[in-house]
């Protein structure tokens, strides 16, 4: 099986996680149990998670020049991730603040920093992309720079896969060229206005999604009438943080090695169940050895 080749363009963040008993209610002070520092950001947990998939990956994003940018290349690259286009500007990195409760349930809190500053791709990155069998692409970067790099890709016959989180609009002209859409329920009310109990509502925007529902699966759909619920995969949860990123990364790494995509969703469920056994965004996210343990094919 060949090695895909994946581009990722997106956020890289220094993550400063805090774990409760309980997530505090506004005006109330919980006292916490454990703080770690960690790379995360959307960008770079789901580059990461597809080279621990099995993948090679390019990550086009933005750092600061601060200290927190420095640990974050570092963290980054020695994940085995391609940092040769990753840019440093001048100023702050992109910073989340992550409240993890004893439930796993979380609150994020981002403030973008270099990531805002992520536009106008260069011939280098736009070459990147064109080389890769799969874009991956998140907007917590200037949407502008997602359709920039999605349409360049399009135009090469690189597969485009859109995880619209966080939920904001997207423009036309992304969604015309992406070929498989990710979201959750909140994302895919955002985009189609309606509940998200009608994933098909989906397909007016996007030929293929994948609409994730957190402990209750996952469910695909596409034009040539597959409606289909992939349940999920029954694990102790400790942290919730990056299983959209881990999903995410492991369907794009699965269909570019060929996969049915609906073997490639069973395969993204086990994958975003393992990465919620472990506190932490990047450093939660599975091995391949870890994803096929919890696989489960499709009957």
């Amino acid at each position: 099986m060949r090695q895909t080749r994946v581009a990722v363009v997106g956020s890289a963040n220094m993550d400063l996680v805090g774990t409760a008993p309980a997530l505090p209610r506004p005006g109330e002070t919980v006292l916490g149990s454990e703080f770690v520092m960690l790379p995360g950001g959307k960008g770079a947990n789901q580059a990461i998670a597809a080279v621990r998939a099995g993948a090679s990956c390019v990550f086009l994003g933005a750092i600061g020049s601060d200290a927190f940018g420095v640990t974050l290349k570092a963290r980054i690259t020695a994940a085995g991730v391609d940092t040769s286009q990753l840019r440093v500007v001048y100023g702050a990195s992109g910073v989340a603040l992550v409240l993890v409760g004893a439930s796993g349930e979380n609150a994020i809190l981002v403030t973008p920093g270099a990531n805002g500053a992520f536009t106008g791709l260069t011939a280098p990155e736009l070459a990147a992309v064109r080389e890769a069998d799969v874009l991956v692409a998140q907007l917590e970067v200037p949407v502008e720079t997602v359709t920039e790099a999605a349409v360049a890709a399009r135009a090469a016959g690189t597969r485009v896969v859109l995880n619209a989180a966080p939920a904001r609009p997207v423009p036309a002209e992304l969604l015309a060229a992406v070929d498989l859409l990710v979201v959750n329920e909140t994302e895919a009310q955002t985009l189609t206005g309606r509940g998200w109990d009608e994933p098909t509502a989906l397909l007016e925007l996007v030929p293929r999604a994948v609409l994730t529902l957190g402990g209750a699966g996952a469910g695909y759909v596409d034009r040539d009438g597959t409606v289909v619920h992939v349940p999920a995969v029954t694990v102790d949860v400790v942290d919730s943080t990056a299983a959209g990123d881990a999903f995410t990364a492991a369907l794009a790494v699965a269909w570019g090695e060929g996969r049915e995509l609906l073997d490639a969703v069973h395969w993204a469920a086990a994958a975003g169940a393992a990465c919620v056994r472990r506190l932490g965004a990047s450093v939660a996210l599975p091995s391949r050895a870890e994803i096929d343990q919890l696989y489960v094919p499709r009957a």
